[in-house]
């Protein structure tokens, strides 16, 4: 019995080609960019401006930007599952004439003034998940419908006036009520020296993480925002879990406008207004932090506190207010070049 041997020649496989360093430059740039630009801004008003290096200023910058930075977290919450929530600025503007009308006007504790504007809150959410899973309406255009509704709500509720202690009411009578002092510790009050609302700003953000990163849920979150399709295929629930993400935005939407009812004192029916853009902006400044390109908790946290150097520096060294606009949009673009262009790039 005779063998015949192959005559194939074994395959050689190829060792992988070395990283150029144009490559390793570009890569490097992507991941750490935005944390480099955000240490390199910190640095420049620090050396340049003595008064920015004074710790006091350095926690009202993060007071400042804890409404936003909170908002921001609900919006990143939207994104991972492939959605946005367009009207957290006006559930944190709900928050702020809820809490005045419920203190004020009915003259209750701040207790019940916390939890009737966390319930208006989840609320909100509720109508945008009823939107979007059961009506089957895009995300971005049923926020937005939302919004608009939230805010003639908040308008109607008040007869279009601003609530103060005080007030004298449409039928001639006085408001009976006022912000009592625990409920005004939200934002001006301090523990240890920090202020409160930098606390919850940053045992929300902890939580937030925990619960995309760590756990079961958040996982779910990022694979339906990745492939719906596929999820509902493995047997997810996908509407409860984007269902879920827009009671959560409205909730977190909801603890901003108490911090900013207690920052302001009063119902004033304009509140919230500015947030949206800025809660928006930075989550997605957020994709961009060690070059994820996805929404992510801690990318979310430090586009606020970019948001707040940049502001608080530019205000310190004299800048007209309508130039904070321009720069905080090139930053926006900025980081989005990174998050999107120069990642295809790589990948191209």
């Amino acid at each position: 019995m005779t063998t015949t041997q192959s005559t194939e020649v074994p395959t050689k496989v190829a060792p992988p080609a070395a990283t150029s360093p144009a490559l390793r430059v570009q890569s490097a740039v992507i991941k750490y960019g935005f944390i480099f630009v955000t240490v390199t801004l910190f640095a420049y008003f620090a050396l340049s401006e003595p008064s920015f290096r004074d710790s006091a200023t350095l926690l009202d910058t993060l007071r400042y930007v804890s409404v936003a930075a909170i908002l921001g977290l609900g919006v990143t919450l939207t994104m991972a599952v492939g959605g946005i929530d367009m009207s957290v600025g006006a559930v944190a503007g709900l928050g702020v004439t809820v809490a005045a009308k419920t203190m004020v006007s009915y003259n209750q504790v701040g207790l019940v003034a916390i939890l009737a504007v966390i319930a208006a809150g989840a609320l909100a959410g509720l109508l945008n998940a009823l939107l979007i899973v059961v009506l089957k309406i895009p995300d971005m255009l049923a926020t937005l419908g939302t919004m608009f509704v939230i805010q003639g709500t908040k308008l109607v509720l008040v007869d279009g006036q601003s609530i103060t202690p005080g007030m004298t009411r449409s039928d001639g009578s006085t408001a009976p009520g006022r912000f009592t002092e625990g409920f005004l510790r939200i934002d001006r009050g301090t523990v240890l020296g920090i202020p409160v609302s930098v606390l919850i700003f940053g045992a929300l953000t902890v939580a937030a993480w925990v619960f995309l990163s760590r756990t079961r849920w958040g996982r779910v979150l990022y694979a339906i925002g990745a492939n719906p399709e596929a999820s509902r295929l493995a047997g997810i629930r996908v509407g409860a879990y984007r269902a879920l993400a827009y009671v959560l935005s409205g909730v977190l939407a909801s603890i901003g406008g108490l911090i900013l009812a207690s920052r302001i004192g009063q119902g004033d029916v304009s509140a919230g207004t500015s947030q949206l853009l800025e809660a928006v902006a930075v989550a997605l400044v957020g994709t961009s932090v060690l070059g994820r390109g996805r929404p992510n908790v801690w990318g979310t946290a430090l586009g606020a506190v970019l948001i707040g150097i940049i502001t608080t520096g530019l205000t310190i060294k004299g800048l007209p207010y309508y130039t904070q606009d321009v720069v905080e949009g090139a930053v926006l673009i900025l980081a989005l070049i990174f998050s999107f262009t120069l990642s295809k790039r790589r990948t191209a």
